[in-house]
């Protein structure tokens, strides 16, 4: 991406910081000298989410050989997962994932309300993407 003549100056001088640290002022920042300690506002929080859930994407499509034939619902069941506990975790789910390959999409679901994400992390949330699973939609 072409970065412009103010954004390579902006990198020069705050640097690059992958975790939170405090900056000279004691404010807790992290990237590019972005303050923390002042919120995000929710645009900012809106387009960071959009761009995470664009890369999931993208990962899920290289890690998942089937990952682009399934209908956009499914798909989005795998984003949302993926996003939420990382490629890695979603990864874990064996069983659902072997489930889902093969176009099982009832034992998938089961699979996938089998789980300490289901049980106890996030049992709404698991109980609707199961169902979008279970039936193709939302």
């Amino acid at each position: 991406m072409e970065r412009t003549r103010l954004e390579r100056m902006m990198v020069r001088h705050e640097g690059y910081r992958q975790h939170m640290y405090k900056c000279t002022a004691a404010k807790t920042t992290i990237g590019y000298g972005y303050n923390l300690d002042a919120g995000m506002p929710e645009d900012e929080a809106f387009m960071l989410m959009r761009m995470r859930l664009r890369k999931t994407e993208a990962e899920l499509a290289t890690r998942i050989p089937w990952f682009t034939s399934l209908v956009a619902e499914r798909q989005e069941v795998l984003v949302n997962m993926a996003y939420q506990m990382g490629v890695a975790g979603l990864m874990g789910f064996k069983k659902a994932l072997a489930a889902m390959s093969r176009g099982d999409w009832n034992t998938a679901a089961d699979e996938m309300l089998d789980s300490k994400w289901a049980r106890s992390d996030s049992p709404n949330r698991a109980r609707e993407l199961a169902l979008v699973m279970r039936t193709g939609k939302f």
